[in-house]
């Protein structure tokens, strides 16, 4: 004899589970609203536009998130220890310095400028936490005084000019080099048909998807980010996380600002200006994802997307291009509404106290 189902569960006194409450109408849109819109917006712009719907178009687009993407997985990384990396578009930006100043003006390979453009990144990141775990000032203060100091840097060695191949230099000679092709792959090559910059940050977001989840460092950051003084009475060493944390984010800013040297070709001045916004967003956004209320990476990754996409469609369709950061602005605020307003479940990104 088959049994009814509420007799075939029960708890260890004998007594039936209660059943599993159904999710509401209010539940659904703080899991699924996010993505709904996400597929909403593709779905109509891949209806109304030919152009948007084609292969190019779309690899294109996942293309011109890349930099967004990555940058973002590092704020991503600061937000889940409770902080936030102010400093990420000005470490993107001086990494397009360096790079082209590295090939054009000391003529060296492409392999080399890699390597000094992550070496400063991983510098900076590492300034960051000694002002913010050693010197105690507080993240967003900190980030924010490291990131004017970049921004001013950055143009020391180049008297404020970019950085482009037969310029001239200082003393009237002509600069030797130039940016050289296994360099400009990182942006212009493709693996199939998928661009390389794609892969990268696929690859990126599930190192960063696994680090979190699946290591035992990334559940400890997210614990430090949800209660560092309880997480510290733990024997955490919170210092450290917090720490790591910050030198990931700028390791990421610098591998963002390598695929926009490699894209732009030159040692642009102005690069990398525009990131911090855009990056902090699409982590915000991230945060939304699946009713999480914490931040994620592949919440980040899909944040980037949405950007992408809106910013394809928006063009192809003619939208001027001032109104495109209402848009963006727009989007974020219904993503914020998921996270703080509707949903039940308290968001775990806060700024984290100074232990």
């Amino acid at each position: 004899m088959v049994l009814p189902k509420t007799e075939t569960v029960r708890g260890a006194t004998g007594a039936a589970a209660p059943p599993e409450p159904q999710p509401g109408v209010r539940e659904l849109a703080v899991r699924y609203g996010f993505i709904a819109i996400t597929v909403v917006l593709f779905v109509f712009f891949a209806a109304t536009e030919e152009s948007f719907r084609q292969p190019s178009t779309l690899f294109s687009m996942l293309k011109f998130a890349s930099v967004v993407a990555v940058v973002g997985l590092g704020v991503t990384l600061t937000m889940v220890v409770g902080g936030l990396d102010l400093s990420v578009g000005a470490v993107a930006g001086m990494s397009v310095t360096i790079s082209a100043m590295t090939m054009v003006i000391y003529a060296q390979v492409g392999g080399i400028a890699i390597a000094l453009v992550l070496l400063a990144g991983a510098l900076i990141g590492a300034v960051n936490a000694l002002l913010i775990v050693v010197l105690r000032i507080p993240d967003l203060l900190a980030t924010l005084a490291s990131m004017f100091v970049v921004m001013g840097l950055k143009l020391v060695p180049v008297d404020g000019q970019s950085v482009s191949s037969g310029m001239v230099l200082r003393d009237g000679s002509v600069a030797p080099g130039r940016f050289t092709p296994d360099f400009l792959a990182i942006d212009r090559a493709f693996v199939g048909p998928v661009p390389l910059p794609v892969l990268i940050v696929g690859v990126l977001a599930v190192a960063t998807w696994f680090f979190l989840t699946r290591t035992r460092w990334g559940r400890l950051m997210y614990a430090v980010g949800a209660n560092p003084e309880a997480s510290r009475l733990a024997g955490v060493r919170v210092g450290r996380y917090r720490a790591l944390a910050y030198v990931l984010s700028g390791v990421f800013a610098a591998i963002g600002g390598l695929i926009l040297s490699s894209r732009i070709g030159q040692g642009d001045i102005s690069a990398g200006n525009s990131l911090l916004l855009d990056a902090v967003a699409v982590a915000l956004v991230g945060t939304s994802v699946l009713g999480l209320g914490r931040p994620n990476a592949w919440g980040t990754i899909l944040g980037a997307v949405l950007v992408g996409i809106l910013i394809t469609g928006l063009t192809i369709t003619g939208f001027p291009y001032y109104g495109q950061d209402i848009v963006k602005g727009i989007v974020l605020l219904l993503a914020l509404l998921f996270s703080f307003t509707l949903s039940r479940r308290r968001s775990r990104y806060a700024p984290a106290a100074v232990i």
